[in-house]
């Protein structure tokens, strides 16, 4: 006896006649004649023939190929997956700024005065923001050249904005 988990896996059931999209003809509907009819030879068309409107066919431009002007480029498989990877990167990189961040915030406030506390406030939402800053003007900035330089620009922006109180300090270190 099969399984119920089988039933997915066979064709029974598909004469359903529901599912019928074939047109039939009326039943009513008068047969064609058995013999064609003669029409009179035509001396001239009775309208003009409007030219046929032809759209231009939107082509993928083959490898090494540059785009036409106006089109707008699409990403490679690797290059989606390496912006995602990226991206991921780059929300790690707002977590430890955060986590970092709040660690020397606390240090900051035991060990230094009122001013030094309003002056890293500032700088920590900076440091917070920095990695979706980049991001986001790396992708702005390098939307009209090859996909190589708009990577290049975001894996600057990874070396570049380690953060720094994470790694040094850590979450719950000295």
């Amino acid at each position: 006896m099969p399984r119920p988990d089988d039933d997915a896996l066979s064709w029974e059931g598909d004469d359903d006649p529901t599912l019928d999209t074939r047109v039939d003809a009326p039943a009513d509907a008068d047969p064609a004649p058995s013999a064609p009819v003669e029409t009179p030879p035509a001396t001239e068309p009775a309208t003009e023939p409007e030219p046929a409107v032809t759209r231009p066919v939107a082509e993928e431009p083959a490898p090494g190929e540059e785009p036409v002007e106006g089109e707008p480029r699409r990403l490679g498989d690797a290059a989606l997956v390496s912006l995602g990877v990226l991206g991921g990167v780059y929300l790690l990189w707002t977590v430890g700024w955060v986590l970092g961040s709040l660690r020397l915030r606390d240090w900051i406030q035991i060990r230094t005065g009122a001013v030094a506390d309003a002056m890293f406030h500032g700088s920590m939402v900076l440091g917070i923001l920095a990695p979706a800053i980049w991001f986001g003007a790396a992708w702005f900035l390098t939307r009209g050249r090859p996909t190589w330089v708009r990577i290049a620009a975001i894996v600057l922006g990874v070396i570049v904005l380690v953060p720094w109180p994470f790694v040094m300090v850590g979450v719950i270190g000295q």
